[in-house]
């Protein structure tokens, strides 16, 4: 876009000083030209997927199918809405994939998605090795598999973007993107640098009986020491599964939810535990319900996650 914009303002000097002359048609049909070449030899284009593995897309994907919302949210992100013939069940975002043809859940339905004559399958590198017999039928009828790398760090996340939009012809598009993402992730940062007092936060994303949380090594921790947050489960991996008590024993300021899009009225229900009601966040009415999918969802919208998460916890900071 900087390219064109330069151009602009070159064919507005030259009018003005009255030096534009035949060449300067000349010198538009040659960047017309050279655009176009460019266009075309970023095809055939080879890339390494999520497992290691060089994957060939011969020509620019007109048709593509998505196994996983993550990949959705990105291809769309990337403009790549249109071209779009089949998501998963899952898919829930944007509005316009209720538009599209469903392919299946965890266990993807190989027939019809190839009847779909998709050019390109975005796969993913957390399901792949559950999937291989599938996704090698799918290879087998002539259609590129991509499988996307299981992003654990907005790092990662970046590198997705990056790896579909090479994968489909749209790498300044995936560049903007993530520029932005990082920009606005900084701008988020540099803010909670304005938090004098730490706040300690339990993250719930399952509710009793079996209470779920977020430890270190997933997006939400990463979005907590990004604002300046303390989760009071960070010495543990992953999504570990605790007791009520011991629970309550970590005695947090502020609560979150990310399951109430499932669970009805999930903040009132933590606010009438009886086992909680001395717990700060319970007592001063700290309990918050947030989009599951803006805090866990490995795509574009991450960063809106966090920005949520830094309204509520810390409303005075990020108003």
């Amino acid at each position: 876009m900087k390219q064109w914009k330069h151009y602009a303002l070159l064919v507005v000097f030259l009018l003005t000083f009255g030096m534009i002359a035949a060449c300067s048609n000349d010198t538009s049909k040659t960047s017309e030209s050279n655009a176009k070449q460019e266009t075309k030899a970023a095809f055939p284009v080879t890339v390494k997927d999520g497992l290691g593995e060089d994957v060939t897309i011969k020509a620019e994907p007109k048709k593509i199918v998505s196994l996983i919302p993550s990949n959705t949210e990105i291809a769309y992100e990337l403009g790549l809405g249109d071209k779009i013939v089949g998501v998963s069940d899952f898919d829930n975002y944007p509005e316009d994939v209720k538009n599209k043809e469903k392919i299946g859940g965890m266990e993807f339905n190989v027939e019809k998605i190839i009847s779909l004559k998709p050019d390109l399958v975005l796969a993913h590198a957390s399901s792949a090795h559950n999937s291989k017999d599938g996704l090698k039928q799918l290879k087998d009828a002539g259609i590129a598999v991509l499988v996307v790398n299981d992003a654990k760090s907005f790092d990662d996340v970046y590198h997705s973007i990056e790896l579909v939009g090479k994968a489909t012809g749209t790498t300044e598009k995936a560049k903007e993107i993530v520029d932005h993402m990082k920009t606005k992730l900084e701008e988020i940062k540099e803010k909670a640098k304005n938090v004098k007092q730490p706040v300690k936060v339990w993250v719930e994303v399952s509710p009793a009986p079996e209470i779920y949380t977020a430890g270190k090594g997933t997006f939400i921790d990463d979005m907590l020491q990004a604002i300046q947050a303390k989760n009071v489960a960070g010495d543990q991996e992953g999504w570990p599964m605790f007791t009520e008590e011991k629970a309550v024993a970590l005695n947090p300021d502020v609560i979150i939810t990310t399951y109430g899009y499932y669970v009805k009225d999930a903040v009132n229900q933590v606010l009438a535990r009886p086992a909680w009601k001395d717990v700060p966040a319970i007592k001063n009415k700290r309990v918050y319900d947030v989009n599951s999918d803006l805090v866990s969802r490995p795509g574009p919208r991450l960063v809106e996650g966090v920005e949520e998460l830094a309204k509520v916890i810390y409303p005075d900071v990020f108003k």
